[in-house]
């Protein structure tokens, strides 16, 4: 895995204290000076890290006195949004998107994979139940996640992948939640099973049924066994 640039780091830190009501809105937040002696790095650093907020709309610049946080509603990325409403609704409202994207395409998909994406959806399966067997959460996820990932790319939709790509960190961290119980694992590989044999068979109707069952099923493990 790559390591974080400067700039990301001190984006996610400033993010993070945002989220955590530090800094609550309207305002201020810490100055350039400040954000570089905190990190250890430039200002020009920092700059760049504001400005990847503020094209978030996560914070706006008021000439003359500061940088100030805008209101959530106000915020235009993905995950910021996602990792300031946190929680329980957060997490539902992830699978209520995931089961009106997912869905469509896996229909796309079942008309569109060839046996490279077979065969990785293949790989993926069993990583999930080798990593099952052998109690590795971690490993767990990442082939879960790895398994949607050849769904997205299989649609032939390139807008698909870069959609959910904003997504991916919240997405990790709620199936790290869930997969950490036994029978979740067991209903997800069960369900992502039913998805690649529709994928395979190519009948799209089939496919869009079972990735909308296994986003049931997913939906229901999340309020029985962790919500």
């Amino acid at each position: 895995m790559s390591r974080p640039s400067l700039v990301s780091v001190v984006a996610d830190d400033l993010l993070e204290r945002i989220v955590a009501g530090e800094f609550a809105e309207g305002d201020a937040v810490p100055t350039e000076f400040e954000l570089a002696e905190r990190h250890g790095v430039s200002r020009m650093t920092v700059r760049e890290a504001i400005k990847g907020l503020i094209a978030q709309n996560v914070v706006a610049v008021v000439r003359g006195r500061g940088t100030y946080v805008q209101p959530v509603r106000q915020w235009t990325a993905l995950e910021p949004v996602l990792r300031a409403t946190g929680g329980a609704d957060a997490a539902v409202q992830l699978i209520e998107l995931r089961r009106m994207f997912e869905a469509e395409a896996a229909a796309l998909a079942a008309g569109r994979r060839d046996d490279e994406h077979l065969a990785a959806l293949d790989a993926d399966l069993e990583r999930m139940r080798a990593a099952a067997r052998a109690g590795d959460v971690t490993a767990f996820v990442e082939a879960d996640i790895a398994f949607h990932d050849v769904i997205l790319r299989a649609s032939g939709n390139v807008l698909l992948p870069v959609l959910f790509e904003s997504l991916r960190r919240f997405l990790r961290e709620t199936r790290a939640q869930t997969s950490r119980v036994p029978l979740i694992q067991e209903h997800a590989i069960d369900r992502h099973a039913a998805v690649l044999d529709a994928l395979r068979s190519g009948d799209s109707a089939a496919s869009r049924a079972a990735m909308l069952e296994h986003m049931d099923q997913t939906e229901a493990d999340l309020r029985r066994y962790v919500l």
